[in-house]
């Protein structure tokens, strides 16, 4: 069962150090987003690989939104 990365508000995503088949430790930084000035850094959820990104740099996301997908 593949995890989900979503956005923990909305804004604009700055930075992303992912792509699909990264592989990643739980609490890395994996991209920032941008709300109201303020950068926010997301950090991955869980060990594993990238499966599917959704999102890009420089596309808005809404809390909640879904970003990527870790196997």
């Amino acid at each position: 069962m593949a995890n989900e990365v979503t956005a923990p508000l909305p804004g604009k995503i700055i930075r992303m150090d992912i792509e699909t088949g990264t592989t990643i430790e739980q609490d890395t930084e994996i991209m920032v987003i941008e709300a109201m000035k303020m950068e926010t850094i997301v950090y991955a959820p869980c060990d594993g690989v990238i499966e599917k990104v959704v999102k890009k740099v420089g596309d808005e996301v809404e809390e909640g939104d879904l970003i990527a997908t870790v196997a």
